[in-house]
């Protein structure tokens, strides 16, 4: 064995397998900070579905007779008819989820930033660089992603199904795969991916880019060293830009993912997202694309 060879296996897993440890540890971590912030993005997810506008057209009278509720009363609400615990429904999927998209969306960016683009030569990672890259990465990690995402947007309703006297759709995580499978096949696991990926391009160009440059800049301009509070000043600010860009297409997404379907599995609500996204207006307001907004900004 050579001598490189030799001083290569001395090396940390880390240093040995960049790629592949930057991808585990941020399934790791998305995965502690889903179970920590679930019942906010199942909030967020109920709070887009009131007042669907599209569903009086199937003679659904959950819309007149449901009064609109806000994040607090939600989660109250939630807890109150349904259980505690039915506060993290559709977890599991949503673990599934942040595993292939989070450690999918770091290595590309990284990859990206690294590789393909470089830093500039006083060490800067230009602006430009950064919208393009926090979007590609965004785009191929939540098309990757798109199947547990469908699942989990479902199972968060399935409560809700309940209360209004509905039969429930799954019995399980893995029954809800094959059910969609077998209904819609393959093109069936990717139903919304079209506004998903619109979402998740435009929350990575307000994340990835608004935090590069805030932290860029308070480390130049302020008293503020790379630290924790820098951290945590970049994350507020990039979540909020992150928020105003794509709660529109989440609240799309959501609505497409979730309406009723025919048996071959198309959507009996909506034709496309661009449909979806006039109906809304026009039936409800140019403001309900903002629904949820308040637990995304909290969650980001």
């Amino acid at each position: 064995m050579s001598v490189p060879e030799e001083e290569e296996r001395l090396l940390p897993l880390a240093q040995r397998w960049p790629r592949t440890s930057k991808f585990l540890l941020s399934g790791c971590a998305a995965t502690v900070a889903e179970l920590a912030t679930f019942p906010l993005d199942l909030t967020k997810t109920r709070l887009q579905m009131q007042g669907e506008a599209a569903l009086a057209r199937l003679g659904d009278g959950a819309r007149e007779s449901a009064p609109y509720r806000g994040m607090v009363r939600t989660a109250l609400g939630i807890i109150q008819e349904e259980g505690f615990l039915k506060l993290w429904q559709g977890v599991t999927p949503a673990i599934y989820r942040h595993v292939v998209y989070s450690g999918g969306r770091m290595v590309t960016y990284e990859h990206l930033r690294e590789v393909v683009f470089g830093k500039s030569e006083d060490e800067h990672y230009p602006l430009w660089k950064s919208v393009i890259g926090g979007m590609m990465a965004g785009v191929i990690g939540q098309f990757l992603a798109n199947p547990t995402d469908l699942v989990k947007v479902q199972m968060q309703m399935e409560g809700k199904r309940k209360l209004e006297g509905k039969p429930l759709r799954f019995r399980g995580v893995h029954h809800a795969f094959a059910k969609i499978l077998a209904e819609g096949g393959i093109r069936g696991l990717w139903a919304g991916w079209v506004p998903n990926i619109q979402r998740a391009a435009l929350v990575n160009m307000g994340d990835l880019t608004t935090y590069d440059t805030v932290k860029h800049y308070l480390v130049l301009n302020t008293p503020l060293e790379d630290n924790i509070m820098t951290h945590g000043l970049s994350s507020l600010c990039s979540g909020l830009v992150a928020s105003i860009l794509g709660t529109p297409a989440d609240v799309i997404k959501s609505r497409i993912m979730n309406q009723p379907r025919d048996k071959q599995g198309r959507g009996l609500l909506y034709k496309s997202s661009t449909d979806c996204l006039i109906q809304a207006v026009q039936g409800e307001g140019f403001m309900s694309l903002y629904k949820g907004f308040l637990p995304s900004w909290l969650r980001m």
